[in-house]
């Protein structure tokens, strides 16, 4: 089943491609692969990537739209990514980078157009554990800036996923964020006089 992906605003993508356009922008960036690669590059897949995160006292994760993500291809392969960032003026490009989840956001969205339904792909980065996740939305029509993972959406950790969990490996929403939240949730803790553990 293909992928609904959401279009991105359009002036990141323009911004995006302002930077690639810039020699200074790509020689500047912390990106190797980016410098040597041969051939023209272009931004694909844009995808949103929202935070999740839990503020105290609330029973549930919330999230927020933090960046539009673009893999940045060269001629056969992803070699970086880019994000933009909203400001004041509106989205605008915030850096190039590169690393593991360049291709394991390409494998996953691969693995991701084998599955039945239609699904909104959107990026699920949890800082409290150093993931990110593949967010794969029910509604391919819903706004992609907004939103928090349904019981029957989709996520798939990229790697390098932390310990506990498999890197590309298919959750259920409703079964995995209950792990998520237990794992940066911090606990209440020893009562204070209670014995030393054993």
């Amino acid at each position: 089943m293909p992928l609904h992906v959401p279009p991105a605003p359009a002036p990141a993508l323009r911004s995006v491609l302002a930077a690639l356009g810039s020699p200074t922008a790509v020689r500047e960036a912390r990106t190797p692969a980016l410098r040597s690669a041969q051939g023209p590059l272009s931004p694909e897949h844009p995808l949103p990537v929202h935070v999740l995160g839990i503020a105290p006292g609330d029973l549930a994760p919330a999230t927020r739209l933090a960046a539009w993500r673009f893999q940045i291809r060269s001629t056969e392969r992803a070699v970086a990514a880019a994000d933009t960032m909203l400001t004041a003026d509106g989205w605008t490009f915030s850096h190039f980078f590169e690393g593991p989840y360049i291709a394991s956001t390409e494998l996953a969205l691969r693995q991701a157009e084998g599955m039945s339904g239609p699904y909104q792909p959107r990026l699920l980065s949890i800082p409290d554990l150093y993931m990110l996740a593949l967010w794969l939305h029910g509604d391919p029509t819903a706004d992609a800036s907004c939103g928090a993972p349904g019981p029957d959406d989709v996520l798939v950790p990229l790697s390098p996923a932390p310990p506990g969990f498999a890197a590309h490996r298919p959750h259920r929403a409703a079964d995995l964020l209950p792990v998520i939240t237990t794992r940066i949730t911090p606990g209440p803790g020893p009562l204070l006089g209670s014995p030393a553990p054993a």
